[in-house]
């Protein structure tokens, strides 16, 4: 399934250790472009990343191909804000879309419908950005970017869609006579519900598949949003007798992350099929850390879980492939962020990222061939709520609404156990001051979580009293 090199840059590569830093012709041609997106996958839940317990040959093989990023941040540790973050390559507080867009969510109009939660229109997305340039698109999988028609995929950059409006849904086909709300049915396209048969993750591969088929004689785009691990925790049945040392959850997340490698090199398959492996960009990444109540994923050595802003709920695995371009079994140290894909698969498709506006990340491409030594990013930001995180260098300070913020050096500490906010308190000082700054910068919430207990809803900026029900 390995990513094939040409002869020459292939040679030129035994010299790099580290970055692709050898003088290589590379294509003319715009590179096809593949993301391989995972859902709430752990940090330590695959080969590549150093599992002995979990089998994803497919993906080890891949990231032998290519660079695997070692400091790989998303920009919010739940699904739909880091989806945001990606699609838009902006930090999601700048437009305020600050949590997931489901049902509980309020409105400031005071409305608790889903039709008020989205992805803002004005916004451009990566689908757009690549069309300008030429390129054909699709998604497969998760959107939950909206579910009201007017933030359908197709109608935000995306030539096709096959996959569900929401968060999350059934691995199986919903039965006719009991089909759930518009959020979990399965689409074609805009408005064709028609549910799928078999294992879904198999479907999304398939599909993608025909898609690359498809299009193979234009550039294209595909942005696999699998699923898979996310809940509900339902293994293909082919591989029940699988992992017979694992329980319970553990075992079936471990199941399913077999039936996610599987796809990944299916689709890798697939390019190789068809002569297209040396002129596609493939990257394989993750919306956030594994959340370890819920499917037993494991982050570890890193702390924390999903839904939290230690390092297991906002660094994840992840991986960029290029052949003739980036060196193949090489790591980059450095922080990056998934902020940075945008910018990169623009600038691989022969526009300019610096001629955009709003933009908070950077193409990569620089850093990882050697040509740029510097941090791509000396310092980045998180803020959920009234909960707020900054990496400056090497520093990360956590701020929370209960309790004293949690200083940690992460070259020293990765997995922060040790809290150095006591023993240095200028620097704790200097860095809230940074991250309250940056927050200036930021949108007020465009929905917010329901607080239903005394009937407030509360963002790091106001409180609001819930309004009465609206009878319209």
């Amino acid at each position: 399934m390995k990513l094939l090199l040409t002869a020459t840059a292939a040679a030129a590569c035994l010299t790099c250790s580290v970055a692709f830093t050898c003088s290589v012709a590379w294509p003319a041609e715009k590179p096809n472009i593949v993301l391989l997106f995972a859902d709430d996958a752990g940090y330590a839940d695959f080969g590549f990343q150093g599992s002995r317990q979990f089998k994803t040959p497919h993906l080890d093989e891949l990231a032998a191909s290519g660079v695997r990023l070692n400091q790989f941040y998303v920009t919010a540790s739940v699904c739909g804000p880091s989806r945001a973050g990606l699609l838009t390559g902006r930090y999601q507080q700048r437009f305020g879309f600050i949590e997931n867009n489901v049902p509980g969510i309020m409105s400031p109009n005071g409305r608790f419908s889903g039709e008020e939660m989205g992805l803002p229109l004005d916004l451009p997305t990566m689908g757009n950005h690549l069309q300008s340039l030429g390129y054909r698109t699709a998604i497969f999988g998760k959107w939950h970017m909206g579910e009201a028609d007017r933030f359908h995929p197709t109608k935000r950059g995306f030539d096709e869609f096959f996959g569900f409006r929401g968060g999350a849904r059934s691995f199986f086909a919903y039965p006719t006579k009991r089909m759930p709300n518009l959020g979990r049915r399965l689409e074609r396209g805009y408005g064709d519900f028609k549910e799928h048969e078999g294992y879904l993750t198999d479907a999304l591969a398939d599909e993608a598949c025909d898609y690359i088929e498809r299009s193979k004689d234009k550039p294209f785009f595909a942005y696999v949003s699998f699923n898979a691990v996310h809940t509900p925790m339902e293994p293909d049945p082919k591989d029940r007798e699988e992992f017979p040392s694992l329980q319970g959850k553990r075992r079936q997340v471990a199941q399913m992350t077999l039936s996610l490698d599987r796809a990944c090199g299916q689709i890798i398959h697939k390019l190789n099929q068809l002569g297209l492996a040396e002129t596609t960009l493939v990257v394989f990444a993750n919306d956030n850390g594994g959340p370890t109540d819920a499917n037993a994923s494991s982050n570890y050595p890193l702390a924390g879980t999903k839904a939290t802003q230690l390092e297991g709920g906002i660094r994840v695995p992840g991986m960029i492939v290029w052949p003739g371009k980036l060196a193949p079994g090489s790591e980059y140290p450095h922080p990056v962020s998934t902020l940075d894909l945008l910018p990169t698969f623009v600038k691989a498709a022969g526009g300019e990222p610096a001629s955009m506006d709003g933009l908070d990340g950077v193409d990569l491409l620089p850093y990882l061939t050697g040509s740029l030594s510097e941090r791509p990013h000396p310092t980045l930001y998180w803020q959920m709520d009234s909960r707020g995180s900054i990496r400056d260098g090497d520093w990360k300070m956590m701020r929370f609404p209960d309790r004293p913020a949690y200083l940690f050096n992460l070259a020293d500490d990765p997995s922060e156990q040790n809290n150095l906010a006591d023993t240095h308190p200028e620097l704790l000082k200097s860095l809230y001051e940074k991250l309250f700054a940056w927050e200036l910068e930021l949108q007020r919430p465009l929905f917010m979580l329901r607080r239903q207990e005394e009937g407030w809803v509360s963002t790091l900026f106001d409180t609001y009293r819930k309004p009465p029900p609206q009878n319209d």
